[in-house]
C-alpha cells in the first residue's frame, strides 16, 4: 500500500465513530443479539444481587431480634402466641414449627405416654429440619442464574468476538483492502462483545460467592438454633416425665 494511502486510511479510522452506541448500531444482527442478551443478563443479575444482599441483611437483623427475644428468659408459649400466626423470618418459622408440633403432641397426650415420649424429640427435630430446608431453598432461589451467567457469559461474548472477526475478514476479502478503516469496525465490535461478556460474568461470580457464603453461615445459624431449641424441649420433656 502507498504510504499516502496508509495515512489516509488511518485518518479515516481515527474519524470513525467508535462509541458504544455506534458499535452496536453497526454490528451484525448476530452480534447485536449477543450484546442485547448479555446486557439483559447483566441487568437481571444486578437485580438479583441487590435483592439478595438486602434480604441477607434483613435476615441477620431479624435473627438477632428473635434470638434476643428467645433468650430473654420469657415464656416460650407467649413468644409462640405472639408470632405463631405469621413468622417473618426462617428462624422464627423453625421455632413456630417446633412449638406447633409440641403443642399438638401435648394436646393429644402423646407427651404423657411412655411409648410415644421417646419419639417426640426426634419428630420435633425432623419438623425443624424440614422447615429449615424449605426456608433455605426459598432463600437460594435464583442464585443458580448468577452461577449460570458467571460461567457462560464469557463464552457468549467470545462467540460475538469470533463472529465480529469473521465479518472483518469477509470485509477484507470483499474489498481486497487490509487498511485499518476496513478492519477496525469489525474488531471493535468483537472486542465490545467480549467486554460485555466480562461485565456480566465478573459481578455475577463475585456476588454468587459472597451470597452463597452468607447463606451458608445463616444456614449453620439455623442449625445451631434448631439443635439448641431441640435440646431445651427434650430437657423439658424429661423433667415432665
Amino acid at each position: 500500500m502507498d504510504p499516502s494511502q496508509a495515512v489516509g486510511a488511518a485518518g479515516a479510522a481515527a474519524q470513525m465513530d467508535l462509541s458504544m452506541w455506534a458499535l452496536f448500531l453497526r454490528a451484525d444482527i448476530i452480534v447485536k443479539f449477543v450484546m442485547i442478551a448479555l446486557l439483559c443478563a447483566s441487568f437481571w443479575c444486578w437485580a438479583i444481587i441487590f435483592d439478595k444482599l438486602m434480604k441477607v441483611r434483613q435476615l441477620t437483623t431479624r435473627a438477632d431480634q428473635f434470638e434476643e427475644a428467645f433468650w430473654s428468659g420469657g415464656s416460650l408459649e407467649e413468644l409462640y402466641d405472639r408470632i405463631g400466626a405469621r413468622p417473618i423470618d426462617p428462624m422464627s418459622s423453625v421455632f413456630v414449627a417446633a412449638m406447633r408440633e409440641w403443642r399438638r403432641s401435648a394436646a393429644k397426650g402423646l407427651a404423657d405416654r411412655d411409648s410415644t415420649r421417646a419419639s417426640l424429640p426426634q419428630r420435633i427435630d425432623r419438623v425443624m429440619s424440614v422447615t429449615s430446608g424449605r426456608e433455605m431453598e426459598l432463600l437460594e432461589r435464583r442464585l443458580g442464574f448468577l452461577a449460570s451467567v458467571g460461567s457462560t457469559a464469557p463464552f457468549i461474548g467470545l462467540f460475538g468476538t469470533v463472529w465480529g472477526i469473521m465479518n472483518s475478514f469477509q470485509s477484507i476479502a470483499a474489498t481486497k483492502n487490509t487498511s485499518l478503516a476496513v478492519v477496525a469496525p469489525g474488531i471493535a465490535e468483537a472486542l465490545f462483545a467480549t467486554a460485555l461478556g466480562l461485565v456480566a460474568a465478573i459481578p455475577a461470580v463475585i456476588a454468587y460467592n459472597k451470597i452463597s457464603n452468607d447463606l451458608d453461615r445463616y444456614s449453620k445459624r439455623l442449625e445451631n438454633f434448631a439443635g439448641e431449641f431441640g435440646a431445651i424441649l427434650s430437657r423439658q420433656l424429661e423433667e415432665k416425665a
